[in-house]
């Protein structure tokens, strides 16, 4: 799923693209032209920079419909300039903007007010409202520029007034409102305008934090409801990782990566992007599937105790998940349990198995786990629907990536074993113990 910078995902069609951006380039200055033609030879921003202020450099991804796509970056990355290309607010130096198939770039200015008006909408940061205007007739504005009669408009902008929580507020005017009701304004007009793509720009940094975060949760239940195409531009980064169902990370005008949230947590493109994730929340980011790992320490109950002391000593593990028909889980087992029924002859593993195991979807965000794992002591199971078995969270590999800690498969035994027992006396058991019983089958073989 992952592009790197300038990639997109070829595996989609042309009709799942909303917006798509070839080489996009923006140089200010009198010889933007030359300072252009240098930057697609390979020169770097500060080699052109007598020529002219190279703002984005070399831009090309594709967004999908439906999706949020993030830009993220610092002052001065090009992300404002980025978007504001998207809509013709900007001329391009060099490169192609087409949203929902229709070019934007190179197009007379008749032609782009008529995408505009069709096509794509924008939220500001700082809600550029008709301060003379009344909530509802703000709302509407984009549906009376596009010659919907009033009463038809009106009705349209009442539903989008609801939808965004403002119900009562039709009447007043932008003065009357608090930023954050100023902003639900901004996004309904976006909204009521109907068109297939929203752009975003810094649309929630003025925002006190508290208000910030319900105007995040209340874009993305709007966008699942609508399912509108959002191009959103953020220095933030949690809100990157909070919205993006991919992002892409500019720096220096350029795009250095681009990828899902996990995506680009996990798996950085180089040191900057490294450097700039560092301190994300990562619980509110990875789920269960980016931690959980394949299922080898489990064992079918069938295969009884001495199988299951094999499979510990195998994985280096003091427990052990046991399925039954199917993968479904039935629980686990523990060490101490196992070598106890192994040396007291017993053959049934599922007298043996705790049923308190805590299971979990693919989905789970990482910040519900950690409580699990402490209350139960075991491995948690990752499952489908059905109960099946898809991975295992072994509490080390919880707390490694809770802390982004790389971790081995010694380490995790290690630190998976109960505080009260020497992990090189359980090696030890372990393998003494397996030996006997190995040779004791040999013998009853004969």
């Amino acid at each position: 799923m992952i592009a790197r910078a300038g990639g997109a995902d070829e595996t989609r069609g042309a009709d799942d693209i909303a917006v798509r951006v070839e080489h996009l380039t923006k140089v200010f200055g009198r010889r933007a032209l030359e300072a252009a033609d240098r930057l697609a030879a390979g020169a770097s921003r500060e080699d052109v920079a007598k020529l002219g202020t190279a703002a984005v450099i070399d831009a090309s991804f594709e967004v999908r419909r439906g999706e949020i796509f993030v830009v993220m970056g610092l002052s001065g990355s090009g992300k404002s300039t980025l978007i504001r290309m998207l809509n013709g607010l900007l001329d391009a130096t060099h490169g192609t903007v087409e949203i929902d198939g229709e070019r934007v770039t190179g197009v007379d200015a008749k032609r782009l007010r008529a995408v505009r008006r069709s096509q794509v909408s924008m939220v500001f940061q700082h809600f550029a409202l008709l301060p003379h205007r009344t909530v509802l007739d703000n709302v509407a504005y984009g549906l009376e520029i596009q010659g919907v009669d009033r009463e038809r408009r009106l009705e349209l902008a009442r539903d989008v007034v609801r939808r965004v929580g403002l119900s009562g507020w039709e009447e007043r005017l932008p003065s009357e409102l608090s930023g954050g009701m100023q902003q639900r304004v901004g996004i309904a007009r976006a909204l009521c305008a109907d068109t297939p793509v929203l752009l975003m720009d810094e649309a929630f940094s003025a925002l006190d934090p508290l208000i910030r975060r319900e105007m995040q949760e209340q874009l993305v239940e709007l966008q699942a409801e609508l399912g509108k195409t959002i191009v959103f531009i953020t220095h933030d980064l949690n809100e990157a990782m909070f919205l993006g169902d991919r992002i892409a990370v500019m720096r220096d005008g350029r795009i250095v990566q681009i990828g899902s949230p996990e995506e680009i947590l996990t798996d950085p493109a180089n040191d900057y992007v490294a450097q700039f994730v560092q301190d994300v929340d990562r619980t509110r980011v990875l789920t269960a599937a980016s931690v959980m790992e394949p299922p080898a320490a489990s064992v079918p109950v069938t295969v009884g105790p001495r199988g299951a002391l094999r499979a510990m000593r195998d994985v280096q593990s003091s427990t052990l998940l046991v399925t039954g028909p199917g993968r479904t889980v039935l629980g686990a087992v523990r060490d101490r349990d196992v070598l106890r029924a192994v040396q007291r002859g017993h053959r049934e593993l599922r007298p043996l198995v705790d049923a308190d195991v805590h299971r979990v979807s693919p989905d789970t965000s990482l910040a519900e786990l950690p409580e699990l794992a402490v209350t139960s002591g075991l491995p948690i199971a990752v499952v489908d629907g059905g109960d099946r078995l898809l991975g295992v969270i072994p509490r080390v590999m919880l707390l490694a990536a809770l802390g982004n800690v790389p971790t081995e498969t010694s380490e995790m035994a290690i630190v998976d074993l109960p505080p009260a027992l020497d992990p090189a006396l359980v090696a030890q058991t372990l393998d003494d113990a397996t030996a006997r019983f190995d040779s004791q089958e040999v013998s009853d073989a004969r």
